[in-house]
């Protein structure tokens, strides 16, 4: 949508706008409802527009984190929409590659009216919604996250990739800009991994043929880029920016500052840019050492109220692990086993297996993980399972139907 709403007040100056991006609304942080921690990020963000006389809101992606998105997130994302539309802010949302394209979109023209842009069909990409002061006229793109087997008919794109997709876009949106009158300043919005870009282990794989990352360079020419896809914070260059998800979704994100940016354009393009921190519901930890020692050293005090990451290293798989840990650490939420090395385990798998039964092997492997060998009942329970998986005793044992041999 290209047009002022001639309802909308003007300001005098620069748009100050604030870039936020995956919120991944509905997903939980292993099987920890999170539904409660993304709602006080959208009430802080809610305060941050009107503390910060805020114009503009962008939302670059995964909105939701499921297709199929649960109730509660849907009412949770219906929420923090009306809320901004009822303090006459605009706001941008383009679809990333966890959203349905259809469902967050529909209505969109509809929605338009209450100044909130819903951008989700690649066939709107080059059509800019417009936002005005006295002194500056910004044009903001969206471009939802692109799948190159979507585009590439249709955009007769000659590669089947995400540098293709969005060189094409992009593209449109310069062509689009050079009708614009001059001195207009340009936001452009993109879900898509960027090359300098670091990326977390909470993000799904968009690669398409082993190729996912496209060069910053494609957006040559814009006053700013708001990024979504990577869940860290990064500045890839003044202009071009991930602002990251609200929360941790990883415990590779424990580092991480999450929030949001804040910058302002006025008549020259990009003037100020500054990151404004998001709450954290609970901090993330991780420990590693022997079940006993963790549960003693006193320098771990702090970590007793963080979403734990737990590694034991004792060389034996401690009985009863997770609840001594959840004991003194009552948020441990994973649980991993890397054993100290014994001697003997120098000893490669093959030599340690060589000249032994599948049984052997089995009731081996069942005392080397546990720290003591198998019970009676367990051991004819592992005979009878190594039987049935021989072929011979298979066919044996296999139904016959009738008149065949």
């Amino acid at each position: 949508m290209s047009r002022r709403l001639s309802a909308w007040p003007s300001s005098v100056g620069s748009v100050r706008v604030l870039h936020t991006s995956d919120w991944h609304l509905g997903r939980s942080f292993h099987r920890e409802d999170l539904l409660h921690a993304q709602g006080a990020f959208v009430d802080h963000l809610v305060e941050t527009v009107r503390s910060e006389s805020v114009d503009l809101v962008v939302l670059a992606g995964d909105v939701f984190d499921r297709a199929l998105p649960p109730v509660d997130a849907v009412t949770l994302a219906s929420d923090a929409l009306r809320r901004l539309a009822a303090d006459r802010v605009r706001v941008v949302v383009t679809s990333g590659n966890h959203d349905s394209v259809h469902r967050l979109g529909f209505a969109s023209d509809l929605i338009d009216a209450a100044g909130v842009h819903l951008r989700t069909q690649f066939s709107a990409v080059g059509t800019p919604v417009l936002v005005e002061t006295d002194d500056t006229s910004l044009a903001i793109y969206g471009i939802p996250y692109l799948e190159p087997d979507a585009v590439r008919e249709p955009w007769q794109l000659a590669e089947r990739t995400h540098a293709a997709a969005l060189g094409a876009a992009m593209q449109r949106i310069r062509a689009d800009l050079d009708t614009r009158p001059a001195g207009t300043r340009s936001l452009v919005m993109a879900h898509a991994f960027v090359t300098g870009g670091q990326a977390s282990e909470s993000e799904r794989d968009i690669s398409v043929g082993g190729v996912s990352q496209v060069s910053a360079s494609v957006f040559d020419g814009v006053d700013y880029v708001a990024l979504g896809h990577l869940h860290g914070r990064q500045q890839l260059a003044d202009g071009v920016r991930y602002s990251g998800s609200p929360l941790a979704y990883s415990f590779s994100e424990a580092r991480q500052r999450k929030g949001c940016w804040l910058l302002d354009v006025g008549p020259a393009g990009l003037t100020e840019v500054s990151f404004v921190p998001a709450p954290v519901p609970r901090p993330l930890g991780s420990v590693r050492g022997r079940l006993d020692a963790l549960l003693r050293d006193p320098s771990l005090a702090g970590l007793e109220d963080s979403w734990l990451h737990a590694t034991l290293t004792d060389p034996r798989r401690p009985a009863e692990a997770m609840r001594r840990l959840r004991d003194r650490f009552p948020h441990t939420l994973v649980l991993a086993f890397e054993p100290d090395r014994l001697a003997g385990d120098e000893v490669s798998v093959v030599e340690r297996v060589r000249g032994r039964s599948d049984l052997q092997i089995a009731e081996a492997f069942v005392a080397d993980v546990r720290g003591a060998p198998a019970e009676a009942a367990e051991l004819r329970l592992l005979a009878q399972a190594c039987d049935a998986c021989r072929p011979e005793v298979a066919r044996s044992d296999a139904p016959r139907s009738a008149g065949v041999a």
